[in-house]
């Protein structure tokens, strides 16, 4: 199963913000931090926001903060929630086109248990597991980005 860019982006910045617990990181910050677009993590802290991850501050001494503790925020729920489409095949998704063998296909049951394995894995970490070593993590994201 692939992920979508924004997917990670929305893991990265909760990643990020769950190591910098004691203040409220800016877009801009994290954007330099991990060499990505401001524009684009506008959006994903934008909808962070709309799904509870993360609330945001306007003006002097603003920035983004997790809405609730770490140990509360599944890895799991997030990508659930950035992911547009979690069909890894058409026919998940009762596709346009139908499949010449859909009556036999053993194929998507065996996709459907590969999927929800994998959704399961990510269930089981939560944004503290993730960042259990935040000191090891403020000194990379203090590292300059390779270009």
């Amino acid at each position: 199963m692939r992920l979508t860019a924004y997917t990670d982006y929305s893991l990265r910045m909760l990643i990020y913000l769950a190591s910098h617990p004691e203040r409220r990181p800016t877009i801009a910050e994290i954007a330099d931090c991990y060499g990505i677009s401001k524009n684009h993590l506008t959006k994903v802290a934008h909808n962070l926001g709309l799904g509870g991850y993360v609330t945001t501050a306007r003006g002097r001494g603003g920035g983004l903060v997790l809405a609730r503790p770490a140990s509360e925020i599944r890895v799991g729920d997030v990508v659930r929630s950035a992911e547009p489409d979690m069909a890894i095949v058409p026919c998940f998704d009762g596709g346009a086109r139908a499949c010449a063998i859909a009556p036999a296909c053993k194929l998507k049951g065996a996709l459907y248990r590969a999927q929800a394995a994998f959704m399961a894995v990510l269930d089981d970490y939560s944004l503290a597991d993730l960042t259990e070593n935040a000191g090891t993590l403020r000194l990379l994201f203090a590292a300059p980005v390779a270009a």
